[in-house]
Formats: C-alpha cells, structure tokens, sequence
C-alpha cells in the first residue's frame, strides 16, 4: 500500500481514508434573509410557529404581522438551517395557507441576539 502519513491520512484495509481540518468559522457559513409572507398568515399562530422553528435551528432575527396582512421576518444563521427553516416557513403552521414567499439575501449582522416575535 505504500507509506502513508498519519498524520492527514491513514489506511483501513484498501480504503485510504484523508482527513481535513477546517479552521472555526469556515465550517459553516452565516447568512441573513428577509422573508415576506402571503396567504393566511395572520390568525394562525404563524409567528410562534416561526419563532419555534428559528429556535429548533439555532437562528437569530425576528417575526411580526405586517398591517396588510402578510408576516415579515428577519433571520440569521447557518445556511443549513437557514434552508430548513425556510422549508418549513413555506408551508406554515396548521390552519395556515402560505400563498407567496418573498425572500431577499441580507447582509449577516453576526449578532447572537436569539430569536423574537415582535
């Protein structure tokens, strides 16, 4: 098989297995939305809804009603979790009927401020 350095690799039978270190902070990347949300959003719990849902990833920002009916949000985080929170904001709580999305890339603030309905 050939030498092998330990310390970035090592091998298993015929399998060579590499490992790399990523510095903190490019692990993950931090990103910032705005969502815009239309349909049956006001009346249903959506704000708490997204409120639990930005806690269960670990984002930041915040929700409230609009006076036109629709729901704003502002959220912050890892990207990952940023697209599942989006999946599931997208389909809303029950009694919820999520008729358009608006979303907008922002810039991250970095501010670990947890999340809130406004």
């Amino acid at each position: 098989m050939g030498d092998v350095d330990s310390a970035d690799t090592r091998a298993v039978g015929h399998l060579k297995i590499t490992h790399a270190i990523i510095p903190a902070g490019l692990s993950r990347m931090r990103v910032a939305r705005r969502y815009i949300i239309s349909g049956r959003v006001q009346g249903v719990g959506f704000r708490y809804f997204a409120e639990e849902s930005a806690a269960r990833e670990g984002l930041h920002g915040w929700v409230r009603n609009l006076p036109d009916g629709r729901v704003e949000i502002a959220a912050e985080g890892d990207a990952d979790a940023l697209e599942r929170f989006e999946r599931r904001v997208r389909h809303g709580p029950p009694g919820a009927r999520v008729d358009a999305l608006e979303t907008d890339s922002t810039l991250p603030d970095g501010r670990d401020t947890g999340f809130h309905v406004r």
